[in-house]
Order: C-alpha cells, then sequence, then structure tokens
C-alpha cells in the first residue's frame, strides 16, 4: 500500500486525472476542465462554509500566477478513508507553483481557485491516475469508490522570491544543525571508543589516524606500507562495537581477500584510514567512529545509525603503483561518509568492487 501512495502522491502534484467523471453529490465541475470540487471559507468565528466559485471577473489564476500557494494536504479513497495526510509527514505546509495557464484537470489549476484562508475538496477518477502510472488501481481503492479525493487546507501565498529565500534558510539552518550534531556526535563517539579501549586495557597499544580512526596492530607485518592509489587485499571481520555483533566478514564469502584501490573513496573512510597505516602482513583491529563508517543513516538492519564498528584485519597484499594525483580524491570522499555496501556482501566496507569467486 505505500508503495502505491508513494507513486500516487508523485502523480497527482504533476497532474490531476484528465478523464472525465461524473460529479459526485455535494461537488460541482469547474467549467471547461475535469476538476470536481467544493470550496469552502473560513468565516471571523472560525467555522468553516461552503462558498461559491469565483466570478469570472475575479480573474483567479492571472491574480495569482507565479505566486506559491502553501497549503496541507490529504489524499483520501471516495469512502472519505485517509491515505495520505501532509501535516503527518512534515509540519510545514506543502508549497504549490501557481502558472499563469495552468493544465486542466492539473492540482495547479485546483490549487488556483483557493487564497489562505480557504479550503477545498476535489475529487478525480482513480482508474486515469493510476493508469498513468501504468498500475492498476489497488483493490481498496476501486471498492471504496473508484475515486481518490484531495483535500486541501490553504495558508499562505507568497511569491516565487519569497518562496526561495525561505528555502535557502531553511537548507541553511538544516546545515547549521547537522554540523552542530556531526561535531556533537565526533566527541561522543571518540569517548566511547576511548572507554572501551580502556576496558579491554588497550589504550597503551592503540593509535589514532589524523583522520580519527583508532587501530590497534596484533601482528606488525614486514611488508611496505600501502599507498594511495595502491591496490590492497585485505581480509577482515566486522562487528558492531557497541554489541559485539558480526555484520560480515571475508568468512561468509570464501575467504577470499577484499581487494580494493586505497585512498580512491571505495570504502569507508575508517578502512581508507586505518589500512594505510598498516605494512603489509599486519594484522590488525580498526575502531571506526560512526561519521567514518555509516554515519547517521546505518545500513541495513545490523548496523543501526551512529554505529561505531570494529573491524579485525589482516593486510595480505599490496600491488600496483603509487599514484600521488589520487590524494585529492581521497580528500573528496572524506565529504561523503556513508558508502553503500558491495553487491554481494551488504554490510562490507565496499562502495563498489564485487566479491572474487574462487
Amino acid at each position: 500500500m505505500q508503495r502505491y501512495l508513494l507513486l500516487l502522491g508523485a502523480v497527482l502534484l504533476a497532474q490531476f486525472a484528465t478523464a472525465q467523471t461524473t460529479p459526485a453529490p455535494g461537488f460541482a465541475t469547474l467549467p471547461g476542465s475535469t476538476t470536481q470540487y467544493q470550496l469552502f471559507r473560513r468565516d471571523a468565528a472560525g467555522r468553516y462554509a461552503p462558498r461559491a466559485l469565483a466570478p469570472a471577473g475575479d480573474a483567479p489564476y492571472a491574480s495569482r500566477a507565479g505566486q506559491v500557494l502553501l497549503g496541507y494536504i490529504e489524499y483520501r479513497t471516495d469512502r472519505d478513508s485517509v491515505l495520505m495526510s501532509s501535516r503527518k509527514l512534515r509540519p510545514e505546509p506543502v508549497p504549490v507553483g501557481l502558472a499563469p495557464t495552468p493544465k486542466r484537470g492539473s492540482i495547479e489549476e485546483a490549487m488556483g481557485l483557493l487564497l489562505p484562508g480557504d479550503s477545498a475538496v476535489f475529487r478525480f477518477n482513480a482508474d486515469t491516475a493510476f493508469a498513468q502510472m501504468r498500475q492498476p488501481v489497488p483493490p481498496f481503492i476501486k471498492s471504496a469508490g473508484n475515486a481518490l479525493r484531495l483535500t486541501v487546507a490553504a495558508k499562505e501565498l507568497v511569491t516565487m522570491e519569497q518562496m526561495q529565500a525561505r528555502q535557502q534558510a531553511m537548507m541553511a539552518e538544516q546545515q547549521r544543525t547537522a554540523k552542530t550534531r556531526a561535531v556533537k556526535q565526533v566527541a561522543e563517539d571518540d569517548a566511547k571508543i576511548q572507554a572501551y579501549l580502556k576496558g579491554k586495557q588497550l589504550t597503551a597499544q592503540a593509535k589514532k589516524t589524523a583522520g580519527g580512526t583508532w587501530y590497534v596492530i596484533t601482528k606488525r607485518g614486514t611488508g611496505v606500507v600501502p599507498k594511495p592509489g595502491q591496490t590492497v587485499s585485505v581480509k577482515y571481520r566486522g562487528t558492531v562495537l557497541e554489541t559485539g555483533k558480526e555484520f560480515d566478514s571475508t568468512a561468509k564469502h570464501g575467504d577470499t581477500p577484499f581487494d580494493f584501490v586505497l585512498g580512491q573513496g571505495q570504502v569507508i573512510q575508517g578502512w581508507d584510514q586505518g589500512i594505510a597505516a598498516l605494512p603489509k602482513g599486519s594484522k590488525a583491529t580498526l575502531y571506526i567512529p560512526s561519521a567514518l563508517g555509516y554515519g547517521e543513516r546505518g545500513a541495513g538492519g545490523d548496523i543501526p545509525p551512529n554505529a561505531n564498528l570494529s573491524f579485525d584485519v589482516e593486510l595480505v597484499d599490496v600491488k600496483g603503483v603509487a599514484t600521488p594525483q589520487a590524494t585529492p580524491a581521497a580528500k573528496a570522499a572524506t565529504k561523503a561518509p556513508v558508502k553503500k555496501a558491495a553487491t554481494g556482501a551488504k554490510k562490507a566496507p565496499a562502495k563498489k568492487a564485487p566479491v572474487k569467486k574462487k
């Protein structure tokens, strides 16, 4: 059902059904259109009362062309069961731009009938709406009258410039909030990792990379230390630090070492940092703060949001020639701490490299 509603919302925000639908009792049809409507206006006492369509001389579209109407939207079945409410998805009203000549039967045409303080119910044919998505009408909608209703409460009318300024201000505030949250999370993660190391009596052996990844070498190799641009082969076992729960390992993939190019952002940042500190042949444990792992989103059901990670790793091989120009790419990767897992290894730290076959 959720999939249908997401698709439906996307289609209806772009265009209403264009097929003729017989008006339901209590609905009128906009002249020259297929939009069925019921219009209401809030009086001084705060009560809504039916209102008539504005006369032609009122120019309901021209006077508002190029502006943005903000309102709360609900999709309902023809029997009034709520399918989606914008209030529950976001606290702010939904913006809808009003074009000079809106397409007949479109949401812009319907919203153009309203001013702040107005509300309305619009009705349209379900067959046509779902045909635009190349989807059959869900049985629960067909059995509820085979029509859909859109309820709108108009709150504010603003210019496009005002709307853009609001959006820019909102994005700037979100960025400030995210930055503050990230700084706080980094401090909390580092404190948790240090407490863990202290509890395991590993403080003396533990080292920290410049980027923030902790590591403890349990067996120091005698080979070269890999450089950015070289291909490294690594065996690993990954666990969530706080719970000790394993989420992936090379043992689950035939014990075949995982290959990736160091410093290219092909893996989570904690791996790029930690593996770069190990000589070939080394075994170590990497302690990776959440921001250098899978961040606020986590990864699937095994790695929760803001999870610190522990990886037991073995640097099996180092191949290829270092490429000095790879350094900028590594820096760019710091802007995107969350990396997708490899195909066939959902929780592995890799972004693109597939699991090798024997």
